[in-house]
């Protein structure tokens, strides 16, 4: 045999191998199940609507900060005790407003929102947010699904279990959360947290001081 042959016969063989663990990569990899989401852009997008989900409803706002989060986002995790302590100061004044925009390359990260969409439709938002944000560390990059760990939280939280399972499970839980991240890609959202004021979208604010004299400014108006 001569050595170009050989060589023919060896790359046959090196990428027959090449394909055979690619389908198998394709049909045994975990898949992520931010993929099944809609990723077509709203054509009429929206900072906010009436149906999105508000941390503070003050009688009276007068501004309205809209945060696009993902649950497993280190960057949101990092900033949420920088929210927490500008809506406890300015929630009588300011409308905050979490809208869901799980990122791709995040295992967890639609599986977080689901399960907190499905506490939000048992009126448990707010307790269900604020719990992924302090457990994130737990789950947070995991490559396996933590679907049970977040059921065990509504547990926790005193939900009805076969109410949240059927919602988690609903085709229109999926759909709202969809819903959210189509505004947000329609608004020109490429990563999270992205941060919208009154409709528009501003740099991210490196610190709490700078947020709040951001805050402070627009209020001042």
């Amino acid at each position: 045999m001569t050595k170009l042959k050989k060589n023919l016969l060896a790359a046959g063989v090196l990428l027959a191998a090449l394909a055979v663990a690619f389908g198998s990569f394709l049909l045994f990899a975990p898949q992520d199940a931010t993929t099944a989401l809609d990723t077509e852009p709203a054509v009429d997008a929206r900072a906010v609507r009436d149906t999105s989900h508000r941390l503070t409803s003050p009688k009276k706002s007068e501004l309205t900060i809209a945060e696009f989060l993902d649950f497993e986002c280190e960057g949101c995790g990092a900033v949420y005790p920088t929210v927490e302590r500008l809506r406890a100061e300015y929630g009588d004044r300011v409308t905050f407003v979490a809208r869901y925009f799980p990122m791709p390359g995040h295992r967890n990260s639609t599986t977080a929102a689901l399960a907190v969409e499905a506490a939000a439709q048992q009126g448990a938002f707010e307790a269900m947010y604020a719990k992924m944000f302090a457990t994130q560390k737990e789950w947070g990059e995991s490559k396996e699904s933590k679907a049970a760990l977040f059921r065990a939280y509504a547990d926790g939280l005193g939900l009805d279990m076969a109410a949240y399972d059927t919602a988690v499970r609903a085709p229109a839980t999926l759909r709202r959360i969809e819903a959210d991240q189509r505004d947000g890609l329609g608004l020109g959202v490429q990563g999270t947290p992205t941060f919208f004021v009154d409709g528009i979208r501003i740099a991210p604010p490196s610190s709490y001081e700078e947020f709040k004299a951001l805050i402070e400014s627009r209020l001042a108006r």
